[in-house]
C-alpha cells in the first residue's frame, strides 16, 4: 500500500508530464516536417515535384508524444520509489556476467569457433559475423585509449584508414601480400598514433576530442585529394586476400601456384573463402583481446588507469603520463591498422568513403555502449550496433529511426552502458571486494 501511495504521489504532476511531452512533440513537429513530410520527386522534363507525407509525420509525432509521456512517467516512479526498491535487473545482470565473466568467455569464444557450422549459418550470416568481429577489434583498440587511458579519441577511424591504405599501396607498389602486409599496417598506423599524440600531449577533455576528430577530417582529406598516391576518389584495388599458408583460396590461381581446393582434393566453393575470412579475424580479434588483457595488469596498464583517474595525482606518483598517452595512442593505432589491413583484404577496393567520421562515432559508440573499459561490453555492444540495423532492414527508411530508438533506450535503461562493472586489475590478498562500477574487465 505504501510503495503503491507513492507511485501515486510519483505520478500526480500530470500537467507537467504532458507539457514536456507536448514540448518534446513540438520539437520533433518541426524536425520531421522537412525531412519526413516533404520529398522531391522526378516531375518529367527536369522539373521538380514535391510529394507530401504528413501521415508518416504524424505517427512520428505521436509516437514521440507518448514515448516521452512515458519515460517521464517512469521516471518519475523510480524517483520515488525507495533505493531498495528500484529495479536492479541490469545490475544483477553485470553482477553475474562478473562473477562468470571466464565461463561465459569461454561458451562464446565456442559459439563464435562453431558458427560455421551451425544448421542455421549460412554465408549471409558468417560474412554478418566478420562485419561485427572487425567491429569488436575495433572496439577493443580504441578501448585502450578511451576506456583504460581515458583519452577521448573522435579520430580512431583515421588508423583504420591508415592501415587499410598501407596493404593496398604495398601490394599495388612492391607486390606484398596480406602476411606480410599486416604486421607492417599496425607499425605505420601505431606511427601515426605517436604523430596524433605529441600535439595533443597537453590537452584533456573537449578540446582532446576536437583535435582527434580534426585529426581523422584531415587523413580523410588526403586520401581524397593526394591523387598520385592514394588514387584519390577512385581508391585502390586489386588488394591480394589472405592465403592459407601460401594457398589463395580462389577458383583458379596463375600458373605454377597450387590453390587450396586443388591441394586438399576438393570442390571449390565461394563459402570456404568466407569461412576462412572470418576465421582469421576471429584469431585477430582473439590475439587483441588478449593482448588487451594481459597488458591492462602490467605497470604500462595501470599507468592508463592512473592517468584516466586523475592525471595530476598519476604526476605526482611520478608516472610520465607523456610516455603513459603516447603508448596509449601507440598501441590502440596499432590494433586499428590490423583491422584496417584485414578490412581492405577482405573487400579487395578501398576508398575514402569507407573511412567517415560515421565510422569513428559507431566505434566510440562501442565503446561507451559497452561500457567504459570493458571487453566482454564491446562484444555486446558491437553485436547491437551491428545487428540491429541488418534485423531492421525490412523497415525500409525507418531502419535507422528505429536503430537511433534503440540506442536511446539502451542508454535510459543502461546510462553507464551494458557491462558497466568489472573487477580491478590487481586484487590485494584477502581484498577481493565488489567489482569496480567504472567498467567490466
Amino acid at each position: 500500500m505504501a510503495v503503491a501511495a507513492t507511485e501515486a504521489r510519483a505520478v500526480a504532476p500530470a500537467p507537467k508530464l504532458l507539457k514536456d511531452a507536448a514540448l518534446t512533440a513540438l520539437v520533433a513537429l518541426v524536425l520531421a516536417l522537412p525531412l519526413i513530410g516533404l520529398q522531391t520527386v522526378d516531375a518529367g522534363g527536369g522539373g521538380l515535384a514535391i510529394r507530401t507525407h504528413f501521415d508518416r509525420v504524424a505517427y512520428g509525432v505521436a509516437a514521440v508524444f507518448l514515448g516521452r509521456l512515458l519515460l517521464g512517467w517512469w521516471g518519475a516512479i523510480r524517483a520515488a520509489r525507495p533505493a531498495r526498491d528500484a529495479p536492479a535487473v541490469a545490475e544483477r545482470l553485470g553482477r553475474i556476467v562478473s562473477r562468470f565473466s571466464h565461463p561465459l568467455a569461454i561458451a562464446g569464444i565456442a559459439f563464435a569457433v562453431a558458427l560455421p557450422f551451425l544448421p542455421f549459418s549460412s554465408r549471409y550470416v558468417v560474412d554478418l559475423g566478420t562485419t561485427v568481429l572487425i567491429y569488436v577489434m575495433l572496439g577493443w583498440g580504441l578501448n585502450i585509449v578511451v576506456g583504460l587511458a581515458g583519452l577521448l579519441d573522435l579520430g580512431y577511424v583515421a588508423f583504420y584508414a591508415v592501415g587499410a591504405y598501407t596493404i593496398g599501396l604495398l601490394a599495388r607498389n612492391f607486390g606484398f601480400g596480406f602476411w606480410e602486409a599486416l604486421p607492417l599496417s599496425g607499425l605505420v598506423a601505431a606511427s601515426f598514433g605517436l604523430v596524433l599524440g605529441f600535439p595533443v600531449l597537453r590537452l584533456r577533455g573537449d578540446y582532446l576530442a576536437i583535435v582527434t576528430l580534426g585529426f581523422g577530417e584531415i587523413i580523410r582529406i588526403v586520401l581524397t585529394n593526394w591523387t598520385a598516391v592514394t588514387g584519390g576518389p577512385n581508391g585502390i584495388g586489386d588488394i591480394p586476400r589472405p592465403t592459407f599458408f601460401g594457398l589463395p583460396l580462389e577458383r583458379s590461381a596463375p600458373k605454377g601456384v597450387t590453390t587450396f581446393a586443388q591441394f586438399f582434393g576438393i570442390d571449390f566453393q565461394a563459402e570456404h573463402r568466407v569461412w576462412f575470412l572470418y576465421f582469421v579475424i576471429l584469431g585477430l580479434a582473439l590475439i587483441t583481446n588478449f593482448f588487451a588483457r594481459r597488458i591492462r595488469r602490467l605497470p604500462i596498464g595501470r599507468a592508463w588507469e592512473a592517468l584516466r583517474e586523475d592525471e595530476i595525482a598519476c604526476r605526482a606518483l611520478g608516472i610520465n603520463a607523456t610516455n603513459t598517452k603516447l603508448s596509449a595512442f601507440a598501441i590502440g593505432a596499432m590494433f586499428g591498422g590490423f583491422a584496417g589491413c584485414f578490412f581492405g583484404a577482405r573487400q579487395g577496393f578501398i576508398s575514402p568513403e569507407s573511412f567517415s567520421f560515421m565510422q569513428s562515432a559507431i566505434i566510440l559508440a562501442i565503446v561507451v555502449l559497452g561500457g567504459m573499459g570493458s571487453q566482454m561490453g564491446v562484444v555486446l555492444a558491437a553485436l547491437v550496433l551491428i545487428c540491429l540495423p541488418e534485423l531492421g532492414r525490412g523497415l525500409a527508411e525507418f531502419r535507422m529511426l528505429a536503430f537511433g530508438a534503440a540506442m536511446v533506450l539502451i542508454m535510459v535503461w543502461r546510462p553507464g552502458g551494458l557491462l558497466s562493472r568489472r573487477r580491478p586489475a590487481i586484487l590485494l590478498h584477502g581484498a577481493a571486494g565488489p567489482p569496480s562500477p567504472q567498467g567490466a574487465g
